[in-house]
């Protein structure tokens, strides 16, 4: 028996249409559920049902997929938050590397803000509803008109559900904005002063509340609670990044270390060969390092590999860590 591929089922045209709309779909998916296995799974359901539909009575394409996209993230949303009611130590969002198209568009300080680490962890405060408003309006402009229609409320609703979101996320320290070249000297001045010995050198480039959490999935050993105060970010830190052979038994090998950028903020990758095996993002602000997340998740680390194995990511900081 033959089976029909997705090309004999859908005009080449209208498959155009939605590969087109794909990256854009990828990163609103990406910002609502802080997770790019997830977003891909649920971009590969929209088209399922964009092959499915009526597509003649399809007026605007976008606005139709949006929809179908925004309300399947919506349903995993509600059900994720079961799901992590009973995660292992801290749940954090999956990192994603420079040069990952989910990353989506980066022109304005809203669309940067919108992906940096620190807003995705602060955007699990939000009930799903919260969250799609904020990252349709904040992220992609989406007049409250359009927003109403894709979620069946009303604008008024939708500009009140907006300013509730963002009176829950508070203000978060103004970002400082990086190029690869910024954001490989505040990585090598960071891992200087977390493998110098020396607390003080490190406390000095954190702010006074800094923050640090570690995501290991239940499967790499992380600390299970979130540390808040530069003392104590900078004592936990100088225990992560010393060596062992414990670490490299954990993690199958002497890593790399290399400095990178994650969700636009500079970031420690490493690397045993072409597998990532951790991201540490620095949340960076006008006053010092804000935010240590640690992803050391395997699940959370595919993309980033598949990433990290095409790219030319240059000579290590720390070679056989």
């Amino acid at each position: 028996m033959s089976v029909r591929s997705v090309d004999d089922e859908i005009p080449p045209d209208e498959v155009d249409v939605f590969e087109g709309l794909r990256p854009r779909l990828g990163a609103i998916a990406y910002r609502l559920l802080g997770s790019a296995a997830e977003a891909e799974d649920l971009v590969q359901e929209t088209f399922l049902r964009w092959q499915a539909a009526d597509r003649e009575q399809v007026r605007v394409p976008a606005a139709w997929l949006t929809r179908v996209l925004t309300n399947l993230c919506l349903t995993q949303l509600r059900s994720a938050r079961a799901r992590r009611e009973v995660y292992v130590g801290q749940w954090l969002p999956e990192p994603l590397l420079a040069g990952d198209p989910m990353l989506g568009p980066a022109d304005t300080v809203e669309q940067r803000e919108s992906v940096s680490s620190a807003v995705l962890v602060l955007m699990e405060r939000l009930t799903p509803t919260e969250r799609a408003v904020y990252v349709l309006r904040e992220a992609f402009s989406y007049p409250h008109a359009e927003i109403a229609d894709l979620l069946d409320i009303t604008e008024s609703s939708s500009q009140q559900v907006f300013h509730r979101a963002k009176e829950h996320l508070g203000t978060p320290g103004v970002r400082t904005e990086v190029d690869r070249a910024d954001a490989r000297k505040v990585v090598e001045e960071f891992l200087a002063a977390a493998t110098s010995g020396q607390t003080d050198l490190l406390v000095r480039l954190l702010t006074a509340d800094a923050m640090g959490a570690g995501d290991g999935g239940g499967t790499v050993p992380a600390r299970l609670d979130v540390i808040v105060g530069a003392q104590s970010v900078a004592k936990q830190l100088r225990g992560l990044l010393r060596p062992s052979d414990a670490k490299r038994r954990i993690i199958g090998g002497r890593p790399d270390v290399y400095a990178w950028t994650a969700n636009g903020s500079p970031a420690v990758v490493v690397a045993v060969g072409d597998r990532v095996v951790g991201i540490m993002t620095l949340e960076l602000t006008d006053d010092g390092i804000a935010a240590v997340l640690s992803q050391a998740n395997p699940d959370k680390l595919e993309r980033a590999t598949r990433l990290w194995a095409t790219t030319d990511h240059g000579e290590p900081l720390i070679t056989g860590w």
